[in-house]
């Protein structure tokens, strides 16, 4: 950059660029030489990268990425606004102000609808974006943060306001289920909640019954329950009627007040299976024709 200057007439001074004389005129001197004003500009000038004008020695120039600038060309390239003494980016070469960038090219948070500022903590799903402080869940209303949520029709929960507000609950204890669980008389129950209500042995994925809504696995309902057989005096698990099939499958024989598994249901005396035969009741005991005849 020269220094300028005004020569007065005492030798030869001549431009280094046009060889006019410099006497009377604003010259500006340079390390190869005084050069008067126009050609000092169009020489050592850069040109504006607005405007395409030289940024003469008497304006104040601005420069970015190899890039020259007169001061008012040096201006956001939407509003306008000078840049001169603001912050900004450049977007693809087109420079912008904070306010403008921000509006172009940030998101707008979901949920109060000003625009989430870049590097300003922010949370992102399903397309959408929030500001961190209005992440929050739709029950509690506290903020999600890095918390787990579930999603429900453009709601978000947290886990314990979406258990409370929609997961099933157990007949039994009405905590909510969140994983597993059975279904008994069309209700739901933890595993661990349904259990016979004499031995308290778990029933889930067992053989059980019921009695007044009440389960039973089959031992208790048979022990508390069930008809003794008359023979070995063992509870007989089942229906009722002449013949019939047990809880667990097997089967029995009744007469009048008496039950009688299959295996147990023979003559007294020749211990001949009665089952589908024909027999004589003899006081406690049943006894094939045979030895009915016979006599005592």
């Amino acid at each position: 950059m020269g220094s300028l200057g005004t020569a007065t007439m005492s030798e030869a001074f001549d431009c280094a660029k046009c060889n006019e004389s410099l006497y009377g005129r604003k010259y500006i001197q340079t390390d190869s030489g005084p050069y008067c004003v126009p050609c000092y500009d169009n020489t050592f000038a850069n040109t504006c990268a607005e405007c395409q004008q030289l940024i003469g020695h008497d304006s104040r120039e601005l420069f970015y990425e190899d890039r020259h600038f007169h001061e008012g060309c040096f201006r956001c390239c939407r509003c306008q606004r000078s840049l001169a003494d603001e912050p900004f980016t450049c977007q693809d070469s087109e420079l912008l102000c904070n306010e403008c960038y921000c509006t172009a090219f940030s998101s707008q948070c979901s949920a109060c609808g000003e625009t989430v500022m870049p590097g300003s903590r922010k949370l992102e799903y399903g397309g959408q974006t929030w500001h961190e402080h209005c992440f929050l869940c739709s029950g509690c209303e506290q903020p999600l943060g890095s918390r787990s949520f579930v999603p429900d029709k453009g709601a978000h929960y947290c886990v314990p306001c979406y258990e409370n507000k929609f997961a099933p609950r157990c007949a039994r204890c009405s905590k909510t289920l969140t994983q597993g669980g059975v279904t008994y008389r069309d209700q739901p129950w933890h595993r661990e909640c349904l259990v016979c209500t004499g031995c308290q042995t778990p029933l889930a994925g067992q053989q059980f019954t019921s009695r007044d809504d009440d389960p039973y696995c089959v031992a208790c309902f048979g022990e508390l329950f069930a008809p003794k057989c008359s023979s070995c005096k063992r509870p007989i698990t089942g229906g009722s009627g002449s013949e019939g099939a047990g809880l667990g499958g097997g089967k029995y024989v009744s007469f009048e007040d008496r039950h009688w598994h299959h295996s147990c249901f023979s003559c007294a005396r020749c211990s001949t299976s009665l089952v589908g035969q024909g027999f004589v009741p003899d006081g406690d005991q049943v006894l094939c024709q045979g030895c009915s005849q016979a006599g005592p």
